[in-house]
């Protein structure tokens, strides 16, 4: 436990911000499912629908660091690579 104020505040700060990262990375994988889901109804339109809008929320949420870039990248890549086979 914190004994300093010092240290009682920056536990609440870590506490606080622990709580919004994942609420920012649960809304990441709601976006990732909603492109999933197109991609299995088989509708190509949909689902590039799906992920242009999942796209820039990936991007968001990995620039403020609740969501590694690596990660975003990687998540990214493979949704374009099943829409493209989709696609053929």
């Amino acid at each position: 436990m914190a004994n300093s104020k010092q240290a009682r505040k920056r536990a609440r700060q870590a506490e606080e911000r622990r709580v919004h990262n994942a609420s920012q990375r649960s809304m990441v994988r709601t976006y990732v499912k909603k492109v999933i889901k197109a991609i299995k109804g088989g509708d190509h339109a949909q689902a590039m629908d799906a992920f242009k809008q999942a796209q820039p929320v990936i991007d968001r949420i990995a620039d403020k660091d609740a969501l590694s870039k690596k990660k975003a990248a990687r998540i990214k890549s493979r949704l374009n690579k099943r829409i493209k086979a989709l696609a053929a």
